[in-house]
């Protein structure tokens, strides 16, 4: 049988180009985002919390990088990755063994003689058609991707950080103004009693009264139960013990960073997950190169040297001495299509790989796009909110002064008391969302920019 027709499709088919991840089929940034427009890259920062300017936040991001579970786990499979990569390098490289042995051994009618046998053996595979080789790069690729992955954990965890202090000084501030229109409703009751005693007010009205203030105290319970959730939630992400960890009330103080002006489509780039996402593109690129390279025989070195002798003493001499040097070739001629099934898996998981790449970009892309419209929104809604503030305590003011004398009804008190609470309240929701978006941003954009303050 001529089997050279059948070495020669099997080099082929084997000699086929892996190639690399063409540029031209991921998608591209554009020049610049929508909400911004370019007028150069700010200067990038690691630590990007630290414009916020609050001693806490600071304290909380060290303690989370130091301890939260998440990014110790983001370590190990990083540890791992690079353990597979060892073994994909020392596959490469000459495997040399040592072994000794002893037996004993007799023939019919004869005295048993005992052998020793020591030698060295030394493997080597000829890596024809760059199986060995691929498989190394997408190892190192995995590596890669792994430690892209890490970073990624890190800075989610920094942004969760943020996002759960800020939201608990936020919810701080609102508390402390339920709690101040509490004491406000308080002075009413007791005023409104007064004036019941006196018999210049109806008990409809102490009822009324009665019953705002019975509701705000409840809606200042109900904040207390979510900031004991927020903190609970911190401490997980510091990896400490929730019933350990107590952050206390404080005014909210921390700097609100500003956005450049112009922000560059480029920063998005760098990205710890979109990063990862393309080293496990190109790894799955790779691991073609591997399914493709089991078209190739299998070829390696053999040599072994030793002795072998009835006396240990004279395993070293050259009358015991023993070696030999072989070459072994392996090539499956009928498998029933399992390598090419392997090609054509390894080449749906690239195609699954690149599909990834692109709804990752462009989910990302939608992430800065939200949190840049929504900075910009935010900042008019805080502006409105200012003016309804203001015009609110001013009408409170005035009802309060025309209550006390008499010439306005109750229901007109607790109205415009009612409106101030909302309008306060929704003002520094608006504030909290500012905080919020701009993290979010920061996140979106894989990190901070110097200069930001």
């Amino acid at each position: 049988m001529n089997l050279t027709p059948l070495f020669a499709a099997l080099l082929l088919a084997g000699c086929a180009s892996v190639g690399s991840v063409d540029p031209a089929q991921l998608p591209q940034a554009p020049a610049t985002y929508k909400s911004t427009a370019a007028n150069g890259a700010p200067a990038l920062t690691s630590s990007w919390w630290q414009p916020f300017a609050d001693p806490v936040l600071d304290d909380l991001v060290a303690r989370a990088m130091a301890a939260n579970t998440s990014v110790q786990a983001a370590a190990s499979r990083l540890a791992l990755a690079r353990a597979s990569l060892g073994s994909a390098q020392a596959s490469r490289l000459p495997q040399v063994g040592a072994s000794a042995g002893a037996g004993r051994a007799a023939e019919p009618g004869a005295q048993g003689v005992t052998q020793y046998s020591a030698g060295l053996n030394l493997a080597y595979e000829l890596d024809l058609g760059g199986r060995l080789l691929h498989e190394r790069n997408a190892a190192a690729l995995d590596v890669q991707a792994r430690e892209q992955l890490l970073a990624d954990a890190r800075l989610l965890v920094q942004a969760n950080v943020a996002r759960g202090y800020l939201a608990l000084r936020a919810l701080d501030a609102e508390r402390d103004i339920v709690k101040g229109t509490v004491a406000a409703y308080g002075e009413t009751l007791a005023l409104t009693e007064k004036r019941a005693r006196a018999g210049d007010v109806a008990d409809l009205d102490l009822a009324r009264v009665r019953a705002e203030l019975a509701a705000n105290e409840a809606e200042a319970l109900a904040l207390d139960r979510r900031r004991v959730e927020l903190e609970t939630a911190l401490a997980v992400l510091l990896g400490e013990p929730a019933s350990n960890f107590r952050l206390e009330p404080t005014t909210w103080a921390t700097a609100l960073p500003s956005v450049p002006a112009g922000l560059p489509s480029e920063l998005l780039q760098r990205r710890p997950d979109l990063a990862a996402a393309r080293s496990q593109l190109e790894a799955a690129q790779a691991r073609v190169g591997v399914a493709r390279a089991a078209w190739w025989p299998n070829l390696a070195l053999t040599a072994q040297g030793g002795g072998v002798s009835s006396e240990v003493s004279e395993l070293l001499r050259s009358g015991a001495s023993t070696w030999g040097i072989g070459l072994l070739a392996a090539l499956p001629i009928f498998d029933g299509g399992r390598r090419e099934a392997g090609v054509n898996a390894a080449k749906a998981q690239l195609d699954g790989s690149a599909i990834a790449f692109r709804e990752q970009f462009l989910l990302a892309l939608k992430d800065v796009e939200d949190q840049l419209g929504a900075l910009a929104l935010l900042q008019a809604q805080r502006e409105a909110s200012a003016r309804a503030v203001s015009a609110a305590g001013e009408a409170l003011r005035l009802s309060d002064t025309r209550y006390r004398n008499g010439l306005v009804s109750q229901l007109e008190l607790l109205d415009a008391r009612r409106s101030e609470l909302a309008n306060k309240r929704a003002a520094l929701q608006v504030r909290s969302a500012q905080y919020q978006a701009t993290v979010g941003l920061i996140r979106a954009l894989g990190g901070g920019w110097a200069g930001a303050v």
